[in-house]
């Protein structure tokens, strides 16, 4: 038994409705059960694979507040939560997290927007100097996400989708950095990705969604490698064939 802040996931399809579009995503629909094993996990995958589904619906399930943030937010702007999370029932460790944080690229604007609505109770200057000493919304969307992460982490668990959609190669490799050290301090994440970079963080856990089927790979066998690998090694010949047929 390892001691990861969340064990397994159990979903019960007898609770998902017989037309639900839940039904038609392949690398889902014969999904029962998923153990992690390993403090850093990466899902992988083409869009609409199921992988960010999957990813929400656990994040849900555990607590979090669907546009993201830390199980403390509570609000709400839209609503477009699947059935999944309902029928998900997850088995957690002993340990009890002392941070937590669900981050969704898409509604990190609201999250920062709740965050400020708690600057008025806490001195300017200690409020703004957990997070690169200004606002959130005074930089971009990359650097909020990196101070904001970067100053407010604690050991805990770390659901993340695709945290890679703002920031710069060399922010992510800066990214990478953190969630290795925060992974060998006790800090479980699960992170759907697309980014080559993070995932190549030695040691973690790979799961492709692409096949119709929940698979652990190996890095070099991820479109993302493949496509960049090949891009990068044989430029001029890949965008000839793309560009010209």
């Amino acid at each position: 038994m390892n001691d990861n802040y969340i064990q397994k996931v159990h979903i019960d399809w007898d609770i998902i409705p017989k037309d639900s579009y839940l039904r038609n995503i392949d690398a889902l629909k014969h999904l029962e059960d998923f153990n992690f094993n390993n403090r850093i996990t990466f899902f992988v995958g083409e869009n609409g694979t199921g992988k960010s589904t999957l990813l929400e619906a656990i994040a849900v399930a555990y607590g979090f507040n669907p546009e993201g943030g830390t199980i403390n937010y509570n609000f709400s702007t839209y609503d477009d939560v699947s059935e999944l999370c309902e029928a998900i029932k997850i088995s957690k460790g002993y340990r009890r997290p002392k941070g937590n944080y669900f981050f969704r690229a898409e509604s990190f604007f609201n999250v920062a927007s709740k965050l400020e609505d708690y600057r008025d109770i806490t001195p300017k200057e200690i409020f703004y100097e957990r997070y690169g000493g200004k606002s959130l919304h005074e930089q971009s969307h990359g650097e909020s996400f990196l101070s904001f992460f970067q100053n407010s982490s604690k050991e805990g668990l770390y659901i993340m989708d695709e945290p890679e959609a703002a920031l710069s190669p060399q922010r992510q490799l800066s990214l990478l950095l953190q969630i290795a050290k925060m992974g060998e301090g006790g800090s479980q994440f699960i992170i759907a990705t697309h980014s080559p970079i993070l995932l190549g963080l030695p040691g973690a856990s790979i799961y492709s969604f692409d096949n119709g089927e929940v698979r652990l790979c190996k890095y070099e066998d991820t479109e993302c490698y493949t496509v960049m690998e090949l891009f990068i090694n044989n430029r001029e010949v890949f965008l000839n064939k793309l560009l010209n047929g």
